[in-house]
C-alpha cells in the first residue's frame, strides 16, 4: 500500500514515518525542509496545490496522512500565514485527493478546537466548542471539512484530536503543551527550566508511542466501525507544569523551574484539563499505555 505523508519532519511524523514502513507501507515522506529518512521522500510545500496535485498523480497514494500544520503559539504571532497552513492547505488537500482518487485521509486536529464553555474534566466528543486561538478556530473549522467531504462525496477522512504530545528527539516550536518536552531536555542540561505557563495548569498529554499507535489503529479500522469524520477525542493522561517538575525530580533531585507566564496561559486556561475518548475505545479499541510515570521513565532513558 504506496502512503503519502505531509509535515514529515514535525514531531509526530518522525515516529510515525519508520512506525508504517516497518509494517509495510510503501512511504514518500515529505516536507517543506529536507528530510533523513529510510524512505523516498519529496519537499513539498502544502499552500501549493498544483505541487500537491503533482505528487500524488505521481506518487498514486491509497492514503494521504495530513500533519503538517502552525501549532498554536505560533499561530497567534502570525495569523494569515497559521489559517492558510491550518485550514487553506487541508481545504486543498482534501480536494485533490476526492480528484486523483485517494482512498483515505487521516489528518490532525486538536485539543484547542475546544474552548472555555466547553466542559474542562472529562471533555466529551460532541461539547460546545468555541475555541479563543487562532489554531483551534482553523482545527475546528477543519473537522466540519472532514466530515462535509466524506457525507458529500465519500471521501474516507480520519482524525484525531490530540493532546499535548510528548516524545524525545524533537523539540516541538509554536505550540502551548511544548512545555512537556523542552522540560526534559533543559533538566538534562542545565537542572533548570523556566515554564511559560502557570504551576497548576493542568492540561491533556499524550506519548508520541501512544499516539503513533493510535493513528495506525485508527487507519486500519474498517470503514463500518467509524462513526466520527470531524476528529476522535484522543486521552493518554493529564498533567500540570508543576506534576511534570516533581516527577522529573525523582530523575535528578536538584532539578527546578521557574514559571513565567506567557500569552499561551490563556489559551492553556481554555483547554479541557481530561478528556473523555470513550468513542475511540468503544469503536476501534484505543487504550493508552503510558501513565505519567511510564512516559518520563521512557523520556528519561531516550534523552542523552
Amino acid at each position: 500500500m504506496r502512503v503519502l505523508i505531509t509535515g514529515s519532519g514535525g514531531q509526530i511524523g518522525q515516529s510515525l514515518v519508520p512506525a508504517l514502513a516497518q509494517r509495510g507501507r510503501e512511504v514518500l515522506a515529505t516536507d517543506i525542509q529536507p528530510l533523513t529518512f529510510d524512505v523516498p521522500t519529496a519537499r513539498l510545500d502544502v499552500l501549493d496545490k498544483e505541487a500537491i496535485q503533482k505528487l500524488l498523480r505521481e506518487w498514486k497514494p491509497v492514503e494521504v496522512y495530513h500533519l503538517a500544520a502552525y501549532l498554536s503559539a505560533r499561530s497567534e504571532q502570525e495569523p494569515h500565514r497559521g489559517w492558510d497552513i491550518n485550514f487553506n492547505a487541508f481545504w486543498h488537500l482534501l480536494e485533490v485527493c476526492r480528484e486523483v482518487g485517494v482512498q483515505r485521509v487521516f489528518w490532525a486536529s486538536s485539543i484547542a478546537a475546544f474552548g472555555p464553555h466547553t466542559p474542562r474534566q472529562n471533555t466529551p466528543q460532541y461539547p460546545v466548542m468555541d475555541p479563543i486561538g487562532l489554531y483551534g478556530i482553523a482545527k475546528l473549522a477543519g473537522e466540519r471539512l472532514g466530515e462535509y467531504y466524506f457525507i458529500r462525496h465519500g471521501l474516507d477522512v480520519r482524525g484525531l484530536r490530540f493532546p499535548g504530545v510528548v516524545g524525545p528527539g524533537h523539540l516541538p516550536s509554536g505550540g502551548t503543551t511544548d512545555f512537556s518536552v523542552h522540560m526534559f531536555y533543559a533538566a538534562k542540561a542545565y537542572g533548570y527550566y523556566k515554564c511559560y505557563l502557570l504551576p497548576h495548569t493542568k492540561l491533556p498529554m499524550i506519548y508520541i508511542e501512544d499516539a503513533v499507535r493510535a493513528i495506525i489503529q485508527l487507519m486500519e479500522a474498517p470503514i463500518s466501525v467509524i462513526t466520527v469524520r470531524g476528529a476522535y477525542n484522543l486521552h493518554g493522561m493529564s498533567f500540570s507544569p508543576a506534576e511534570l517538575e516533581a516527577a522529573i525530580r525523582h530523575k535528578k533531585s536538584d532539578f527546578r523551574c521557574e514559571y513565567v507566564p506567557d500569552f499561551r496561559q490563556k489559551l492553556a486556561e481554555s483547554w479541557p484539563e481530561s478528556i473523555d475518548d470513550s468513542y475511540a475505545r468503544r469503536e476501534w479499541g484505543w487504550q493508552p499505555q503510558y501513565d505519567l510515570n511510564a512516559l518520563v521513565e521512557a523520556m528519561w532513558q531516550a534523552i542523552p
